[in-house]
């Protein structure tokens, strides 16, 4: 499939002369579509789209913006499987997980944000002075390709929502999902010029984006390598910058914990979507006593995972999304061999009976250090460590001992317990014996994992400014 095109000011506007980027499907190898390479003067013209269209939309009224979201909400769940396919053979995702997980969770977004726009206050007055929060104006959003429509809608959502314009960059390397959001949008009736969508590199395109002076914000979800460039860029028009970045996510299990049902969560958790999640829990944290029932569980847990074809409905891990992350991945499992650590199920290679494509065998080290590679650098694919510990203040020091700080599980028998852990955690959000997702739950960092939130009423107020109009009353 080739698609050259950009949605710009209200339009689809053609670039067949312009550089084009392969797309590559990860179970064949093979080259399946091109899309366009964005230029600085494509992403100009995006922003001044923006700009243009900011005034008008910023003061809109909260009806008129929520029954577009509500426009939006219905094409999403009415164009579902499309999104679903298209998912499948731009990242490699198992269908049936695309079906689950990104597809849902992608409008789940969108429903949140109308949740909260619906109840919102944007005036309110004490004691005569009154505070007004108003959309802080044209928006950059540069989005990942682990998690191409939820990602997307994350920010789309509450950019609307708050009043701003926007300018989407979506990764190059899964770039259908957008191209369908953005057909979505302009069938919705989304005014010209309020969402813009300009592919490419970001290299180029995301490089223009945060030192563009016409751009306010911008919000980014990627490596902490990419999030770095974007502050350096941005820092000289003095933009504000979310960032959501990498993660090392601990699951700490306490010597209460359910081990027999916790384990094996624990293993998918951290495998789901082939491990390529930012806040995926990687690292088992574990009881030195209950380590060779831990080892036991997880090797049983993944004895069950099928690897395969993602167009099967019975695969329930496909391949890892493109080529240099699959390489990374490799890397990554022969350098725990090489530190030392005990390797009990997988390895380097593709599964057995998969000779081509991006497979990976998911992959469990134990026995390992805090102070090695494969327990503090993030690796993006199905590979977890186990870590044991002697005693809770161990676990904890064990959990914080990582330069990231996204997300972190605590398993127990003990709420209280539990509840005194996650809290003595450095993550900015810390999950207690699996608890289903939450679209309103803010979702961001501490430490390098990023700065800012997303999701629900504090997703929503990154993209709002705050005036204090004094003698209002």
């Amino acid at each position: 499939m080739n698609d050259t095109r950009f949605y710009i000011d209200g339009r689809w506007v053609d670039r067949p002369d312009a550089p084009r980027l392969a797309v590559v499907d990860p179970v064949s190898e093979r080259i399946v579509g091109h899309v366009a390479a964005g230029s600085v003067e494509d992403v100009d013209l995006a922003v001044q789209a923006a700009r243009r269209a900011f005034d008008g939309f910023s003061r809109s009224s909260v009806e008129d913006r929520l029954a577009l979201l509500q426009r939006i909400l219905a094409l999403l769940e009415e164009r579902a499987e499309l999104f679903a396919q298209a998912i499948v053979a731009e990242m490699g995702a198992a269908i049936s997980f695309a079906r689950a997980s990104h597809v849902p969770f992608g409008i789940a977004h969108v429903r949140a944000q109308i949740e909260v726009l619906q109840r919102y206050a944007f005036l309110s007055n004490a004691g005569g002075t009154a505070t007004a929060k108003e959309a802080i104006g044209v928006c950059a959003l540069i989005t990942p390709w682990n998690w191409p429509l939820y990602q997307v809608t994350a920010k789309v959502a509450p950019a609307l929502a708050a009043g701003c314009t926007i300018v989407l960059k979506p990764s190059e390397l899964s770039p259908f999902s957008a191209q369908l959001f953005a057909q979505v949008l302009h069938d919705a009736g989304v005014p010209a010029g309020v969402f813009n969508l300009v592919g490419g590199t970001g290299e180029v395109v995301g490089a223009a984006l945060s030192s563009h002076p016409e751009v306010d914000m911008i919000s980014i979800t990627g490596s902490t390598r990419a999030g770095v460039l974007v502050a350096q860029a941005a820092a000289v028009t003095v933009k504000r910058v979310v960032q959501e970045l990498g993660g090392k996510s601990p699951n700490v299990f306490l010597d209460d914990a359910d081990f027999e049902q916790g384990i094996a969560k624990g293993v998918l958790a951290g495998m789901r979507n082939v491990g390529q999640s930012c806040s995926a829990p990687t690292r088992l944290v574990v009881p030195a006593s209950r380590l060779a029932e831990a080892e036991a569980l997880a090797i049983r847990t993944v004895a069950g995972i099928r690897v395969g074809d993602p167009r099967d409905e019975q695969t329930t891990m496909g391949p890892i999304a493109n080529a240099a992350q699959f390489r990374r991945v490799q890397e990554m499992i022969a350098v725990g061999l090489d530190e030392g650590a005990r390797l009990i199920c997988g390895g380097p290679g593709r599964p057995d009976g998969l000779d081509a494509g991006y497979f990976v065998r998911p992959t469990i080290f134990s026995d390992v250090r805090t102070d090695m590679r494969v327990a503090q650098e993030e690796i993006f694919g199905p590979v977890l460590v186990i870590l044991p510990y002697r005693d809770e203040e161990e676990a904890i020091a064990i959990a914080n001992d990582t330069i990231y700080g996204l997300g972190a599980h605590v398993q127990s028998g003990d709420i209280e317990r539990a509840r005194r852990v996650a809290g003595r955690i450095r993550a900015g959000q810390v999950l207690i014996n699996y608890p289903a997702w939450n679209p309103h739950a803010p979702f961001g960092g501490y430490k390098r994992s990023g700065n800012g939130r997303e999701y629900g009423v504090h997703g929503l107020e990154e993209y709002l400014e705050t005036k204090a109009i004094i003698g209002y009353a």
